[in-house]
């Protein structure tokens, strides 16, 4: 196998597993870590939501417990796992349908590097938007098992906008779990939950539209990318869920419009020619 052929699958991996849970939108930085690095092409394409399989296998592994609790529950005819069980698909509902309806019209018109760069500064000031209301009161909801349908249906209408590249769907359910009154850890670990379900799909949907690349090179980037974006999504959601119990959002916020105006000047300049992965 190439060697340039593995570097690239590995930051590829590095950076899907890095960005996922942050609200700093994984699409959006693979858009762009792409285009840096000259992939492109319908392989390209379906290998960055297909590696977000090692992503959601983090997740699992760390709250595996949780999740062991809430199945036996459900097995056990618990009220309050079948609950929990239907907030989180009540919550996946809106943006999957909608995803399902005009993923080709979105990926046609808005993956490209510079809608990604608008939605990242349009994104960070709805954060620190976000965070004053915060800091104005405690949060009317402290814990995920508390949650009421109507509360999960309006994350799920929030996470639409992550339909948008750059905008992040961890950063859409976590920034719109706490406008709509969540706690910063509540949002947060209801996004990751919410985050199996809808990567889970959206991954076993771009395997099968990978399918005809199943030789042996193609097979192995994609292992190397499944690997990689493990690995640093396990680092990343348990150094995330300690952040978030003494620390704000405003530094992903103050990254993302920094980052995206960086992008824009260097786009408006020519120093650095972006193109579209596609």
């Amino acid at each position: 196998m190439d060697l340039i052929l593995i570097l690239q699958a590995t930051i590829m991996g590095i950076v899907e597993g890095l960005t996922e849970f942050l609200p700093i939108s994984s699409t959006g930085h693979l858009i762009l870590t792409g285009s840096l690095l000259g992939l492109k092409g319908k392989f390209w394409e379906s290998f960055d939501m297909a590696i977000q399989f090692g992503a959601i296998i983090a997740v699992i592994w760390e709250f595996r417990e949780k999740i062991s609790k809430i199945i036996m529950g459900m097995i056990k005819k618990d009220s309050a796992s079948w609950r929990f069980a239907i907030n989180v698909m009540v919550a996946c509902l809106p943006a999957g349908l909608l995803a399902l309806a005009f993923e080709h019209q979105i990926k046609s018109i808005l993956f490209n590097p510079i809608s990604v760069a608008i939605a990242l500064v349009v994104g960070g000031f709805i954060i620190l938007w976000a965070e004053h209301i915060q800091e104005e009161g405690p949060a009317r909801v402290q814990s995920i098992d508390n949650l009421s349908l109507l509360d999960a249906l309006k994350v799920g209408i929030a996470q639409i906008a992550a339909l948008i590249p750059g905008t992040s769907r961890s950063g859409s359910t976590i920034i719109g779990g706490m406008l709509f009154g969540f706690s910063r850890q509540a949002a947060t670990e209801f996004s990751f939950f919410m985050a199996i379900p809808i990567l889970f799909a959206a991954s076993l949907k771009e395997l099968f539209g990978i399918r005809e690349y199943l030789d042996q090179t193609h097979i192995g980037l994609f292992l190397i990318g499944f690997v990689f974006s493990f690995i640093s999504a396990f680092i990343c959601v348990r150094w995330l869920l300690k952040f978030v119990s003494t620390n704000n959002f405003k530094v992903f916020a103050w990254y993302r419009i920094v980052f995206g105006i960086i992008i824009l000047i260097t786009w408006m300049t020519g120093v650095i020619q972006w193109n579209s992965a596609s």
